[in-house]
């Protein structure tokens, strides 16, 4: 199959409009329609969001047949679905289903010729599932099951989903792994071993040849401390979308815009900025401005790589969103890996500290 980028991200929610608000207000995204049992979705209501290349719809469950229903109580407010775009859902389906994955809805078409839409879905990991989506016409509505309010406009601070962080269980990792390869036809393009003073985290990077659907796989090593890929686990209740990240192309104006907005992000050590000259050697943004707006940075044979990760709003402090500008370079800030996780611990301790 030829996977071509991701379609859309669809987030199971207890409140669509509640959440829609909050993303419109601390991102800038725009409300592009919305869905429900009048335009012909079942058992939920849906709100669609858009900013240049992403879409995001959110889905309430209305009725306990919906999916949204079950995924909500067992996880509270996340990542339940992924649109993948290719070029033709009915064989990219059948394909998937012929390589092990486990069909959940048979290719399902809408619209007229000339402007059709088809979506079918399989399963992915966890309780996220994964829907292959071809058009006829890329640019045109979403499908007729959401009735758009708007056009399309340019603009905004983010352009597209750059990956996907997902958590699995202690074990899980090659598993999955080799579910996306055979499954998806997904390469490994990268793996790593992360020691954070007692805690010990693996990971694996998958991507399609097109490089435009990457998840970043990484599971906790239970035979160190226990850590914050093994609380995710825990608090979500199995595995799942930890952090989106969106792909900016002027981080610093993407973090002051979105800090006048109200999102908090994670803050990083002074000693962080101290050491990075000598780490990375010049890389075209000034150090005191990454220090002011807590950007962490890194460095691969191809370029820069700059990004930020907010605070969890999440009430099990799980889902989270990344902010990424890349400057030419094309991993994921591994070194940076330490940085954020000792920032979330700090985070945690504050929280803690204050309930105290």
């Amino acid at each position: 199959m030829e996977i071509r980028s991701i379609d859309h991200v669809e987030l199971f929610v207890e409140d669509a409009e509640d959440t829609a608000g909050q993303l419109c207000d601390s991102f800038g995204f725009t409300l592009a329609g919305r869905g429900g049992p009048g335009t012909g979705l079942r058992d939920c209501e849906s709100v669609l969001l858009r900013q240049n290349d992403i879409t995001l719809l959110l889905t309430t469950a209305t009725g306990t047949d919906h999916r949204a229903a079950e995924y909500v109580k067992q996880h509270g407010d996340g990542v339940g679905l992924i649109g993948i775009a290719v070029d033709d859902a009915h064989a990219a389906f059948a394909e998937a289903v012929e390589r092990g994955a486990v069909p959940m809805t048979p290719p399902e078409e809408f619209g007229p010729a000339g402007g059709r839409v088809t979506f079918a879905s399989v399963t992915g990991f966890g309780d996220v599932e994964h829907r292959f989506v071809s058009r006829e016409k890329p640019e045109g509505p979403f499908a007729p099951i959401i009735e758009e309010t708007g056009t399309r406009e340019p603009g905004g601070i983010l352009q597209r989903v750059d990956h996907f962080a997902l958590c699995v269980p202690a074990g899980k990792l090659d598993e999955t792994v080799r579910h996306y390869q055979e499954a998806f036809g997904l390469t490994q393009t990268f793996e790593e071993r992360i020691v954070v003073g007692s805690q010990a985290m693996d990971s694996k990077v998958v991507q399609s040849t097109s490089e435009m659907v990457t998840f970043t796989i990484i599971e906790p090593d239970t035979t160190r401390e226990p850590g914050q890929i093994d609380a995710f686990v825990e608090s979500h209740g199995g595995a799942g979308v930890q952090h989106v990240a969106f792909l900016t192309d002027d981080i610093a104006n993407a973090v002051r815009t979105s800090t006048d907005r109200g999102v908090r992000f994670l803050t990083t050590p002074a000693s962080y900025y101290e050491m990075l000259p000598d780490r990375l050697g010049p890389i075209g943004v000034p150090v005191d401005e990454l220090r002011a707006l807590n950007i962490l940075a890194d460095r691969d044979p191809s370029g820069v790589m700059l990004q930020i990760f907010t605070q969890s709003t999440h009430p099990r402090r799980t889902l989270f969103y990344e902010l990424i500008d890349r400057r030419g370079a094309h991993t994921f800030g591994s070194n940076n890996i330490q940085a954020l996780y000792e920032a979330v611990e700090r985070q945690q301790a504050e929280e803690a500290a204050r309930l105290a």
